[in-house]
């Protein structure tokens, strides 16, 4: 298998795991009846196996800061803290695939963004007709998929 493929492959399953995580997490914060507090406990299960892989698979770094890193860099945290609350919150409430939906319409926007400009250095993709045409055909793709009718209606 080549590395595009796999890579491809593995993206696809990461992707098939967020309405999962989605579900299971707002269900957590419903029960629990704190979105904040089944965030922290996801955040706890994934500390515990970010852990284990980097003692077990990738030893433990000499150091955790470079002075020559961009301090920004660290600050990835933020974005999964703010998602993670929110679909948590926002899914019970929105459906988990109209939360869902959205998420990936921002996510199309924002690394068409990254790509086209070459943000934090990652290599310039700029925005053609073909992913303009992409975006807009997954922006009418979400209205569509959200469009649909309650069950029962």
């Amino acid at each position: 298998m080549n590395n595009s493929l796999f890579y491809a492959l593995l993206m696809l399953l990461a992707g098939l795991g967020i309405p999962v995580m989605a579900t299971l997490n707002g269900a957590l914060g419903t029960r629990l009846q704190s979105p904040a507090l089944a965030a922290t406990i996801l955040f706890s299960v994934g500390l515990i196996i970010a852990a284990i892989y980097l003692v077990v698979i990738e030893d433990v770094p000499v150091e955790l800061y470079r002075p020559s890193t961009p301090l920004y860099l660290y600050f990835g945290g933020f974005f999964v803290m703010f998602y993670i609350l929110s679909i948590t919150w926002v899914a019970p409430r929105f459906g988990v695939s109209n939360a869902v939906s959205f998420v990936l319409l921002g996510q199309l926007v924002a690394m068409s963004v990254i790509d086209h400009y070459g943000l934090i250095g990652v290599l310039k993709y700029p925005i053609n007709m073909q992913r303009l045409a992409g975006l807009v055909l997954m922006t009418a793709g979400v209205f569509l998929v959200v469009s649909r009718a309650p069950e029962g209606s």
